[in-house]
């Protein structure tokens, strides 16, 4: 009982103390149970103020016998130190039986992104002529032009549209709001769709200040934003493998490439931690060699004075 009292214990910390988001929280819990078990089965229950490093570094060789890559692995550590940080604060624990241990080399792959042109391409491929064609479009254009995660375009509500000063009030991870701008050509079909369709439609209760509905007027899930661009990137010859978080991808890309301060890209993004945002500073090689071209004093133009 006392292993779940302090997952009970450690569920408030991430929710109260941290704010993060449910499917955060849960993938956090799920880490430390697997610990729980793990000491349930292998250390004749131990509680954590009894293990030490020894036992976590069994508990992840155990781990790594069952499909379990680097990825995998670091993500577990970050999970368990989490767990005992929480417990140093709560005084359960005296030390830290995670700090010794080695997180995992990771390759850092980097996102999928689509260019401008192929962007536009799977915008044009809507066909206008129906309800849902002028809803998809703003969501296409919406997802491009504020950079939103799915689970924020999905919430999005009229009210924290912002339509004279051109910004959306967004709901991020842990209910953390913040405010985007957000391009005149989404504001645009986002008022025809307002205009033309929604105002027409019926919707369930609860559902009247969510912007994008379903044809029953209700809220849109993650797997219809997903096959909504999946259809109309297939429609527009488009083979590469997206997702709605790769509008994302590109919308940051596109922004760092064209020079956008990566502290800006950040707050626009919500990222906690500007290392998340540094990712997207893979730019092309030849957009490097414009760059350090056209600025380095040994290279390109100032050379040639």
């Amino acid at each position: 009982m006392a292993w779940e009292s302090h997952i009970n214990g450690y569920k408030t910390y991430l929710m109260v103390e941290r704010s993060l988001s449910d499917n955060s929280v849960k993938a956090y819990l799920r880490d430390v149970r697997k610990l729980a078990a793990f000491a349930e089965k292998n250390l004749n229950g131990t509680l954590p103020s009894g293990l030490n490093q020894d036992h976590l570094h069994a508990f992840l060789q155990q781990s790594g016998n069952i499909d379990f890559g680097a990825r995998s692995k670091a993500r577990l550590i970050s999970g368990i130190r989490s767990f005992f940080k929480y417990l140093l604060l709560e005084n359960i624990v005296r030390h830290d039986p995670t700090q010794l241990l080695d997180m995992p080399r990771t390759s850092h792959k980097l996102p999928d992104t689509l260019s401008v042109d192929e962007i536009n391409k799977i915008i044009e491929a809507v066909d206008l002529s129906s309800n849902e064609g002028e809803r998809n479009k703003a969501i296409l254009e919406t997802l491009y032009g504020c950079g939103m995660r799915v689970s924020e375009l999905t919430g999005l509500k009229i009210s924290g549209i912002y339509f004279n000063e051109g910004f959306v009030r967004v709901t991020g991870k842990g209910n953390k709001e913040r405010l985007v701008p957000i391009g005149r050509q989404a504001l645009k079909q986002i008022n025809i769709y307002l205009k033309e369709v929604r105002g027409t439609q019926k919707m369930k209760k609860g559902s009247e200040d969510i912007l994008f509905l379903s044809k029953r007027g209700s809220k849109l899930t993650r797997v219809m934003i997903f096959n909504i661009i999946k259809k109309h990137a297939e429609l527009a010859g488009i083979k590469k493998n997206i997702s709605p978080h790769t509008f994302r991808h590109s919308f940051a890309t596109h922004l760092v490439e064209g020079g956008a301060d990566l502290r800006a890209v950040q707050e626009m993004l919500g990222h906690a931690s500007i290392t998340t945002t540094e990712i997207y500073t893979h730019l092309d090689r030849q957009y490097l060699r414009s760059v350090i071209t056209e600025y380095h004093p040994r290279y390109g133009r100032r050379q040639e004075n």
